[in-house]
C-alpha cells in the first residue's frame, strides 16, 4: 500500500522594512503569533529585514516550527527565511548577479541582496527540496526598466533549482515572485523546472497583492482592481517516486490583524495543502522554448539599451568636466569670502555629479553588461540542447 502524507506550505511577503513599513512591530508580533497557532509544515517568508524580527518569530513558533533558517546576504540581508516543521539537512543560498540599481536608493532591490534559498527537509522518509524566492519589484508596469533584471533572475532561479533537485522526491517553492500567470518571467520559471502551480490545479485565482480588502492598498488601485494581482505563488513539482496533489489552497490569515484596523502585510498570505504519495509515476514535461525565445530579445534590446547608456554617461562626464576646469580661472579674480565658498560649494556638487557619471559608465555599465551576456548564453546553450532534444525525438 502506498504511503500518503499532507504538507501544509505557506508563504508570506512579510513587508518588514524597518524605520520604512508601517505598524511593522506589531504586524510582526501578529505575523509570528499567527504562525505559532496554526499547524503549517513549512513556512516561507520574504521582506524579514530585521535580524530581530526573525529571532522573535522563530522564538515564537519554536514549539511547533523548531527547524528555521534565515538567509543573510547582501547589504541589508535577502529578507529570506524558512521555518520548518521537519528537520533541515543542508541549506544553500544563490543570490542574483543582477539585481536592480546601486543608484535607485528608494527601490532598494540591489541593497537586499535578493537571491533564492534552498532547505533539504527530511519528511519522515522524504527528502524535499524547498526553494524561498524574492524577484525584482515592477515599480512601473507601463515602463518597466527592470524586466530583464526580473527574466534573467526567473530563469537563473530555474536553472539552480534544475540543478539541484536531483535525489529530491518532491520540490516546493513559495515566494514573492513579483510576475504573475502568464507573464513572461512565471512562464520561464514553470517551464523550465516543469513546475506546476498550486493555486492553477484548484482553479483558484486568489489576488495577493494590492487587494482591495487590504488596509495598505490605495482606494484608486482598489477600485480599478479589486481582486489584486497574483504575484505571490506556491509551485511543486513531484518525482518518479513522489506523486503530489493539491488538496487545497487558501488565504490562511485574518484579513486583519486581531483587534487592529491594519493588516498582517501590504501582501496576502497564501497556503496550499499537498498529499505526497510514494509510488511509481511519470513525470510530465513542458516545452519553454517559446518563452526563451522572448526572453532573449528582452536581454538583447536591454544589452543596446545599456551600451547607449553608457555613451550618455561618457558625454555627461565630459560635459562636466568643462566648467570644472573653467572653475580653476576664476581663483585668482574672486575676492570675498562668501564667493569663494560659493564656488567650492558648485564643485563639490559637480565633482560629485562626475564621479557617479564616472562610476556609471564604466564599472556599473560593466557588471551589468557582463550579467545580461552571461544570462543571455545560458539561455541559448538551454534552448539549444532543448532544440537538440526535440529534433532526436521527432527523428
Amino acid at each position: 500500500m502506498n504511503r500518503e502524507i499532507n504538507l501544509k506550505v505557506i508563504t508570506l511577503n512579510c513587508w518588514g522594512i524597518p524605520y520604512v513599513s508601517k505598524n511593522r512591530s506589531q504586524r510582526m508580533y501578529a505575523i509570528a503569533e499567527e504562525l505559532s497557532s496554526s499547524d503549517f509544515d513549512v513556512v516561507c517568508l520574504q521582506e524579514v529585514w530585521s535580524t530581530d524580527d526573525f529571532t522573535y518569530i522563530k522564538k515564537t513558533c519554536q514549539e511547533n516550527l523548531p527547524h528555521s533558517h534565515y538567509f543573510h546576504s547582501g547589504v541589508l540581508g535577502s529578507g529570506l527565511c524558512l521555518l520548518s516543521k521537519y528537520p533541515i539537512q543542508d541549506v544553500m543560498f544563490h543570490k542574483w548577479s543582477l539585481n536592480g540599481y546601486v543608484h535607485k536608493i528608494h527601490h532598494g532591490d540591489w541593497f537586499g541582496g535578493k537571491g533564492v534559498g534552498l532547505c533539504k527537509l527530511k519528511v519522515y522518509n522524504m527528502n524535499i527540496n524547498v526553494y524561498v524566492a524574492h524577484l525584482h519589484a515592477e515599480y512601473n508596469c507601463e515602463h518597466d526598466e527592470y524586466s530583464a533584471h526580473r527574466v534573467l533572475q526567473a530563469f537563473d532561479m530555474a536553472q539552480f533549482i534544475r540543478m539541484t533537485e536531483q535525489g529530491a522526491d518532491a520540490v516546493v517553492l513559495g515566494g514573492d515572485l513579483n510576475t504573475g500567470p502568464g507573464d513572461l518571467a512565471y512562464n520561464i520559471i514553470k517551464g523550465v523546472v516543469c513546475l506546476n502551480d498550486s493555486c492553477s490545479t484548484v482553479n483558484n485565482d486568489l489576488g495577493t497583492s494590492e487587494c482591495a480588502n487590504n488596509s495598505y492598498t490605495s482606494e484608486k488601485i482598489a477600485r480599478k482592481f479589486p481582486q489584486g494581482k497574483r504575484i505571490d505563488h506556491i509551485l511543486y513539482l513531484g518525482s518518479k517516486n513522489i506523486k503530489m496533489d493539491v488538496l487545497s489552497y487558501r488565504q490562511p490569515f485574518p484579513k486583519r490583524v486581531p483587534n487592529m484596523n491594519f493588516s498582517f502585510s501590504d501582501h496576502e498570505a497564501v497556503m496550499a495543502e499537498f498529499q505526497l504519495t510514494e509510488g511509481e509515476y511519470s513525470v510530465v514535461d513542458v516545452d519553454p522554448r517559446g518563452s526563451l525565445k522572448d526572453a532573449l530579445n528582452i536581454c538583447r534590446n536591454s544589452l543596446q539599451d545599456i551600451k547607449r547608456q553608457r555613451l550618455w554617461y561618457l558625454v555627461a562626464s565630459l560635459l562636466l568636466i568643462l566648467p570644472l576646469t573653467f572653475s580653476i580661472g576664476l581663483d585668482p579674480i574672486i575676492g570675498s569670502i562668501a564667493a569663494v565658498i560659493s564656488l567650492n560649494i558648485f564643485r563639490l556638487f559637480v565633482t560629485a555629479i562626475l564621479c557617479y557619471t564616472l562610476f556609471m559608465s564604466s564599472i556599473w555599465n560593466s557588471v551589468e553588461c557582463n550579467a545580461l551576456k552571461a544570462g543571455l548564453l545560458e539561455m541559448e546553450i538551454h534552448l539549444q540542447q532543448l532544440n537538440n532534444n526535440g529534433s532526436k525525438k521527432q527523428s
